[in-house]
């Protein structure tokens, strides 16, 4: 949790909220490819790729 907070902190402090979505999409992206992995989805998440 403290990872977060210091993460919070940095874009804070040096106004780089333009990284947030990129931060949010990137941890959302890779979530779906973790739960989707022994679906039977996957196979069509990977051809996105």
């Amino acid at each position: 949790m403290s990872f977060i907070a210091e993460l919070w902190r940095f874009l804070r402090v040096r106004k780089k909220f333009w990284l947030l979505p990129i931060i949010i999409s990137m941890l959302l992206l890779g979530g779906l490819l973790v739960l989707a992995q022994g679906s039977a989805i996957a196979p069509f998440i990977y051809t996105l790729f």
